[in-house]
């Protein structure tokens, strides 16, 4: 199927749009005037403070009356919603066909919201408008007018999580004993990274600490399989049936989203080894009074503390030479020598995983 699109000017008052549409071996010619654009109503409601307990509730109707094309034709309806008022960068909301009005639940609301550039936890303004179009491919487009109310977002942890399980991990065959965490790839959620110390045997990835499901293993050694749930136990990582790992260091990736993974050998000879480690920034207690944080003892390159708290702000990690290792990613990310701050973005407490070796990092917050 093709569309074809070609403009004519009859005259000064109006704009010919000629839209062939060929389907098969016949078309169809249609004419329509210059678009007159939808009109947003305005919403009653000036404040919304959304309530992360009741996700499911609506908590916002808009209304608008449609675009005049001069035929009838579906009329697409894209909801932009914008942090400022010349829509500097727009998202869509939400997106309708032949319907002229839309109800967002709480959760998409703040999604939205949040999606728009709007923090956690703050009231904010959030500008909003339609934007018509006709066609699969949103062609001759129109914008309504811009309304505006102030909305108060909760936040939306939208990440998973993993963790190392095995007898070449420090915590053995226990599902449930300070599992180190896998590192998250600031751009991309489904991949994680995991480089250090790993003893003979073998090991597994979970999602979640003192749950043996989501279980994720191979059972091909090329690829990644799971048991989510009442299924069948993948087998053991590297190598599915085979002899297991000889104790060094590894660098492992695995992608969950492409489910694959990989696994081989790492040149740790010649990497310092620091005798201590903290964190610090306006995001502790402490402010700029460092906090040790935990050499694991199964790795002289893994660092952590468990069930700190955190406030927005920042963080960094100092080591005992007075080295400060930074980034500029919150949640996850890799550091490097006075490579900024780490923003937190939102109060909670935290579970933290440094890596010296890599300078990978991940702030699992504990309650979101």
């Amino acid at each position: 199927m093709k569309t074809i699109y070609k403009t004519s000017f009859a005259s000064f008052l109006a704009v010919i749009l000629l839209i062939f549409v060929g389907c098969d071996d016949s078309s169809e010619l249609f004419e329509v005037s210059t678009p007159v654009a939808p009109v947003l109503s305005d919403v009653s409601i000036t404040d919304i403070k959304l309530d992360a307990n009741n996700t499911n509730n609506p908590a916002l109707t808009l209304t608008w009356k449609e675009a005049e094309y001069g035929q009838q034709v579906a009329v697409n309806y894209a909801i932009e919603f914008s942090s400022d008022d010349t829509f500097t960068n727009p998202v869509v909301a939400s997106n309708t066909t032949g319907i002229n009005n839309v109800t967002f639940s709480t959760s998409e609301l703040n999604t939205a919201a949040g999606n728009a550039g709007l923090n956690p936890f703050n009231w904010a303004t959030v500008y909003v408008r339609i934007v018509s179009s006709l066609g699969a491919q949103n062609k001759i487009k129109s914008t309504s007018n811009t309304i505006q109310f102030r909305v108060y977002p909760y936040f939306n942890y939208v990440f998973n999580d993993y963790y190392l399980v095995g007898d070449s991990t420090a915590p053995g065959w226990n599902n449930n004993d300070n599992n180190p965490a896998l590192y998250r790839d600031p751009s991309n959620s489904k991949k994680f990274y995991y480089t250090g110390y790993f003893g003979n045997g073998h090991f597994k990835v979970l999602e979640t600490k003192g749950l043996w499901q989501p279980q994720w293993g191979t059972d091909d050694s090329k690829t990644i399989g799971v048991n989510p749930g009442g299924g069948t136990d993948p087998e053991r990582f590297p190598d599915a049936g085979g002899a297991g790992i000889t104790a060094g260091y590894y660098q492992f990736t695995i992608d969950f989203g492409a489910k694959t993974f990989d696994f081989k050998p790492y040149t740790e000879t010649g990497a310092t080894v620091y005798t201590g480690m903290s964190i610090q920034g306006s995001a502790t207690a402490g402010g700029n009074t460092p906090t040790a944080i935990n050499q694991l003892a199964h790795d002289k390159h893994i660092w952590y503390i468990n069930n700190i708290h955190l406030t927005p702000g920042d963080v960094t990690f100092i080591t005992n030479t007075n080295t400060t290792f930074g980034s500029t990613t919150s949640f996850s990310g890799t550091a490097t020598e006075n490579g900024g701050n780490i923003p937190v973005v939102v109060e909670d407490d935290y579970d933290v995983w440094f890596n010296d070796l890599t300078g990978h990092y991940i702030l699992i917050p504990l309650n979101l």
